[in-house]
């Protein structure tokens, strides 16, 4: 069942995604060559509780991790652990935050010291894509919408929409129906409404389409080991412009990104 949301709840599902772009950009400040993963998990965690907020990852459905941590060919689920960054990997970071009964959830691929060109447009695009589908997430369209939106922009570049993975509606529960695939047609499933709050995020890879899980039985990567990159926000359904609750300013703020 879909759980709407009135006005004061999506206020709050904005305090805590806005939480989770500073975590992000403070984690940013961090990423260089030579960090280990697990030094940016405890940057995050900390972070987290020293704004009065818990880790929405930590312990969910047995995670280990305050962060996603997942570099190069890892899609999603990275576990944070010893592994350093190297210079010209990628690195998709995935958080979220339960602040006030709430949670937040959004994520960004940082590029590691000089990462080649072909990556720089991936990440690029797919973070274009993420925009294209939140145009689509309005009033009266349908969840087909945004995935056709998604869809359609990163496959024209030759790239590959990751299936297995999907966004999803999002309140006082992390994983909140409806699903929010990255791909689809128009006009199909389930019709938006005013109330609804979704997290949208595409999983985009260079090569083909298809992941397998890896043995810790977490981390998701792709089959032919190219790499993928993995943008989040979080959504509310509005009439005519969807309202976007998280943010990347900071995180782009310490990025230099103008």
């Amino acid at each position: 069942m879909i759980q709407y949301k009135n006005n004061e709840e999506i206020e709050l599902i904005r305090e805590s995604s806005l939480l989770v772009g500073k975590t992000l950009a403070e984690v940013a400040r961090h990423i260089i060559p030579g960090i280990e993963t697990r030094k940016l998990d405890k940057i995050a965690e900390e972070f987290i509780r020293d704004h009065g907020a818990l880790p929405g990852f930590k312990g969910y459905g047995g995670f280990p991790g305050t962060l996603c941590i997942s570099v190069n060919e890892n899609v999603v689920h990275g576990i944070p652990g010893k592994a350093k960054l190297k210079d010209g990997d990628i690195v998709s970071i995935d958080c979220g935050t339960i602040l006030n009964g709430f949670y937040g959830d959004s994520a960004y691929t940082f590029e590691v010291g000089e990462v080649k060109d072909e990556i720089k447009l991936l990440l690029k695009r797919t973070k274009e894509s993420l925009y294209k589908g939140i145009e689509a997430a309005i009033v009266g369209k349908r969840i087909g919408d945004i995935g056709f939106e998604i869809q359609n922009y990163t496959e024209q570049f030759g790239y590959s929409v990751v299936r297995d993975l999907v966004g999803h509606g999002l309140g006082r529960n992390l994983h909140e129906k409806p699903e929010v695939p990255n791909y689809g047609k128009r006009g199909v499933g389930i019709k938006l409404k005013e109330g609804m709050v979704l997290a949208i995020e595409p999983m985009i890879n260079l090569g083909v389409k298809d992941v397998v899980q890896e043995k810790d039985g977490w981390t998701i990567r792709t089959l032919d080991r190219m790499p993928s990159a993995h943008f989040e926000h979080d959504v509310a359904i509005r009439k005519g412009k969807a309202e976007i609750l998280s943010t990347f300013d900071y995180i782009e703020e310490v990025l230099n990104i103008k």
